[in-house]
């Protein structure tokens, strides 16, 4: 049996994990995602141009590697199927996608309620794309939700989703004061939903264990972050799945002992999108500065992202949750030209040391960066394919990074092209 290789988020998301994962693709027979859903943005340029994909696996673009989405991914018909449409009127061949029965739909009343409940918070806004996952994920839990099973079978569907959307008009007028939705145009909607998804769908668990019982190679595609994990992030400011490795088990109903490799994505510094603690967020013209030299804005709904120094403590403690065999380091490029750059190495909290990345957001909130500062570099990184094109000072700042985290990095990313990289150490045979 040849193993699977997960490729994960180290920090808040927006890593780069869409270039990384498409660069590996040429690999393996098959990319998977196995949480979120279209809040995801995954940006993947190569030689039929720039791609932003959401739900569609970042393996797309290669011809003959399945592109798999996992029970574990929560969907919008409406957004895959434009996605899907989209690709197809690129050259992108999209034969190969392949959809859980058992993955949860977004239904147009998870979008509503997102909005409504995001709203009602106040200033105390989670910082939500607004695009349902959350409350898909709530009635996944709650056993009320729609699978993508269901749509293909209307005499089980129309009865589920009466249930369910009785309960949800309840809230809607009760809670939201807002008008009730009718079932019979969310049933024909979701009929018409069905039908196009219907090629697509398969029971995708029994397709992986297939493929690597053949002797196929598999990259499983995180989407968000670490520290966005549901359990294992700066909770309430979090997603509501699991971006870590356990739920790639979960999401894919894949045995543990199928992953051989576990790669930690990480940003030369640090981003975030929405509310919640960033220990060493950079503000003002220094921060806009940042931002508008790195185009640091979200694929998926353009909002800012919050921008600063790379975090080590938080780097660590992703490695630690998650058991990195290896780091992919990207936009390295984005620092050249700082006469100097800073490691946070550690935190203190109301003058005390705070050694290990907090589990209580409160304290984390409190948390003063302690940074380490190196020499900057002027000679570029931009492009470079090999360690040897890189400054001195930029290889030093890398192999402090990987002493800190505690994980050697394994591939460089110089530029968002496929060939701006360098392997450091072969990954996939």
């Amino acid at each position: 049996m040849m193993p699977a290789f997960a490729v994960i988020g180290g920090q808040w998301g927006d890593e780069g994990k869409g270039k990384v994962i498409d660069y590996l693709a040429e690999r393996v027979s098959a990319v998977v995602r196995y949480a979120g859903g279209n809040n995801a943005g995954h940006t993947v340029v190569n030689g039929k141009g720039e791609f932003q994909l959401h739900l569609v696996p970042s393996g797309i673009c290669w011809p003959d590697v399945y592109g798999i989405i996992g029970n574990g991914v929560v969907v919008d018909p409406e957004v895959l199927m434009g996605e899907l449409n989209g690709l197809s009127e690129r050259g992108i061949d999209t034969d190969k996608l392949c959809i859980s029965e058992r993955a949860h739909v977004i239904m147009p009343y998870h979008v509503l309620l997102d909005a409504w409940e995001e709203e009602a918070r106040g200033s105390s806004a989670i910082g939500t794309t607004g695009r349902g996952i959350g409350p898909t994920y709530m009635d996944k839990t709650a056993r009320m939700g729609i699978r993508v099973g269901d749509l293909l079978a209307p005499e089980s569907l129309r009865p589920r989703l009466e249930q369910t959307l009785a309960f949800k008009n309840k809230v809607i007028t009760a809670v939201y004061g807002r008008e009730a939705l009718s079932s019979e145009e969310i049933m024909e909607k979701s009929l018409e939903w069905g039908n196009q998804l219907r090629p697509y769908v398969c029971p995708t668990e029994q397709l992986v264990q297939d493929l690597l019982e053949d002797d196929q190679n598999i990259l499983l595609e995180g989407a968000q972050g670490t520290l966005l994990d549901l359990d294992h992030g700066s909770y309430p400011y979090v997603t509501s799945s699991s971006p870590s490795i356990g739920g790639a088990c979960t999401g894919l109903g894949l045995n543990p002992q199928a992953i051989q490799g576990v790669l930690g994505v990480y940003k030369a510094y640090s981003t975030r999108v929405g509310g919640g603690p960033m220990p060493t967020e950079v503000f003002g013209e220094a921060a806009d500065a940042w931002r508008e030299m790195a185009n640091e804005f979200g694929v998926t709904t353009g909002r800012a992202r919050r921008v600063g120094w790379f975090d080590a403590v938080a780097g660590r403690y992703s490695q630690q949750v998650n058991g990195f065999t290896g780091m992919v380091l990207t936009r390295l490029d984005i620092l050249d030209g700082f006469s100097s750059v800073k490691i946070c190495v550690g935190y203190r909290a109301n003058g005390q040391e705070v050694k290990r990345f907090p589990s209580d957001t409160r304290l984390l909130e409190q948390c003063e960066p302690v940074y380490e500062e190196m020499s900057g570099w002027d000679e570029p990184t931009a492009k470079a394919t090999s360690l040897s094109q890189l400054p001195g000072n930029a290889r030093a700042y890398v192999s402090r990074i990987e002493e800190l985290v505690g994980c050697p990095v394994q591939i460089i990313s110089t530029g968002p092209r496929r060939d701006e990289t360098i392997l450091v150490e072969p990954i996939i045979a």
